[in-house]
C-alpha cells in the first residue's frame, strides 16, 4: 500500500505560494534568500527524496510548472530520476500531451485507489490545492516541510480553513545546510 507524502517548501509563516517570485505575489523570491551552500544541501535532500519515491502525485498547475521549466529534458541525476518516476496528475480536465514521460492524468476521486495500487511513497510536490484536499480526506500519511528562515507575510498557505482539527505528531527534525529545517510530521 502506498503512502502519500506532502513535500513542501514553506516559509516560517506557512506560505507556500510563489517561492521563486515568478507568480506575481509581489513578495520577491523567498526561495533565493538562502545561500549557495544551503541550496546545495536542499538539492541533496530533494534528490534523496526522489530516489526513495515510488511515484509523484501532483496537481495540474504544479505539473505545468515542472514542464514549463524543462524538467522533462534537463540533464543530471535528479532530472533523470524525476523523468523515470511515474507521475500521476490530478486534474478535472485533460492535459495537452501529457508532455512529461510516464505521466497519467486521473481524477481526484481516484487517488484512494492509487494509494492501494502503488507500493511506496507517492510524493506530492507543490500542489497546494491538492495537498489541502488530501488532508481534508485524511489521505496524507506524512508531511515533510522544508522550512525557510523568512516571514513572507502574505500568500497561500499550505492549509487554509479545514473542516476540523487534524492532529499531527512530529517524527523527525533535520537541519539542512545552515539555515533550513526539515520538519516531518505524521497523523497523530
Amino acid at each position: 500500500m502506498g503512502k502519500i507524502v506532502i513535500s513542501e517548501n514553506v516559509s516560517l509563516d506557512g506560505v507556500i505560494q510563489d517561492p521563486t517570485g515568478e507568480d506575481g505575489l509581489g513578495r520577491g523570491s523567498w526561495f533565493t534568500c538562502i545561500g549557495d551552500a544551503d541550496r546545495a544541501a536542499w538539492a541533496k535532500v530533494e534528490f534523496e527524496e526522489a530516489v526513495s519515491a515510488e511515484a509523484l502525485l501532483m496537481g495540474r498547475r504544479t505539473y505545468a510548472w515542472f514542464v514549463a521549466r524543462g524538467w522533462g529534458s534537463r540533464d543530471g541525476a535528479w532530472a533523470d530520476r524525476l523523468r523515470e518516476l511515474p507521475k500521476y496528475v490530478v486534474s478535472s480536465s485533460a492535459l495537452d500531451g501529457p508532455e512529461w514521460t510516464n505521466s497519467t492524468v486521473l481524477k481526484a476521486e481516484e487517488v484512494p485507489n492509487l494509494k492501494q495500487e502503488v507500493d511506496g511513497d507517492l510524493v506530492v510536490y507543490g500542489s497546494g490545492r491538492l495537498a489541502h484536499r488530501l488532508a481534508e480526506q485524511d489521505l496524507v500519511d506524512e508531511l515533510r516541510l522544508m522550512t525557510y528562515p523568512v516571514v513572507v507575510g502574505a500568500g497561500e498557505r499550505l492549509f487554509g480553513e479545514t473542516s476540523g482539527v487534524k492532529p499531527m505528531r512530529l517524527v523527525a527534525t533535520r537541519t539542512v545546510g545552515e539555515s533550513l529545517v526539515l520538519l516531518t510530521y505524521r497523523p497523530a
